[in-house]
């Protein structure tokens, strides 16, 4: 089982949690300078552990030649598999939105520059599809083909431009919750060969947990109820999300 995206160096035993619940690869997303320096050096210790460095939509207001030119040099470590997480956030709205654009497109032309796939966040305020819209336009227009809809907000305009790219989409814990049928629909929509699951740990914990910490080994919970509600067994459905996930990220 591969949790496809997580913030490890936010947890307070990030190597122990590594040996929980069947975990056999976590992708470790460093979406700063300091976080993707403390990810690449985890990953220097553990041979389970890859990263994604970029500079997330929220701190967008960090961006400057220094900053991607910093950023740019981490990735060229050889446990860096992809770029971000990037895209769109108007719904905490940290900085301004052309910034955020400004930095999601050289973050798309810095994926295509190193052929890796690009992790892409998007989040709008509450009954609003602004960012989602937004974002189609920006990955459309960029027409760059690897990439990830992280933590799927079910906004089938943006899952389509997506799918139309080439782009993987991953279900997180939120998909569990007992509110979410829009994204329990969303996700019969995504063929399974790009289909992928993920925690967002520490945040976003699947039922039973939900309101604790979350943790990566908690990729389980989302696995089993997703595999039952399209209707697969478990070992069939975690065997589509390891291939799916090798795939995109290009792991051995």
């Amino acid at each position: 089982m591969i949790d496809t995206h997580c913030h490890l160096d936010y947890l307070d035993d990030p190597l122990q949690a590594l040996d929980e619940l069947g975990l056999s690869r976590v992708v470790a997303i460093g979406a700063d300078p300091v976080h993707a320096r403390n990810v690449i050096q985890l990953s220097e210790q553990d041979s389970r552990i890859y990263t994604v460095v970029g500079l997330h939509p929220t701190d967008a207001l960090q961006d400057s030649p220094e900053v991607r030119a910093d950023l740019e040099a981490l990735g060229k470590h050889p446990r860096v598999v992809g770029v971000g997480e990037t895209g769109l956030d108007y719904y905490w709205d940290a900085a301004p939105r052309e910034v955020q654009m400004a930095t999601f497109e050289w973050q798309l032309d810095w994926a295509r520059r190193t052929d890796r796939p690009v992790v892409i966040h998007t989040r709008d305020k509450q009954n609003r599809e602004q960012a989602s819209l937004d974002c189609a336009e920006v990955l459309k227009n960029a027409g760059w083909h690897k990439g990830i809809l992280h933590c799927c907000n079910g906004h089938m305009g943006l899952i389509e431009a997506g799918l139309e790219l080439g782009f993987h989409v991953s279900f997180a814990g939120n998909v569990t919750y007992k509110n979410a049928h829009d994204l329990r629909e969303a996700a019969k929509q995504v063929p399974l060969d790009r289909i992928l699951v993920e925690t967002d740990a520490p945040f976003l914990a699947p039922m039973p947990n939900r309101g604790k910490p979350n943790r990566p080994g908690y990729t389980r919970y989302t696995l089993q109820f997703l595999a039952e509600f399209l209707g697969l067994s478990e070992q069939e459905f975690e065997d589509i999300t390891v291939r799916n996930a090798s795939t995109v990220y290009q792991l051995p």
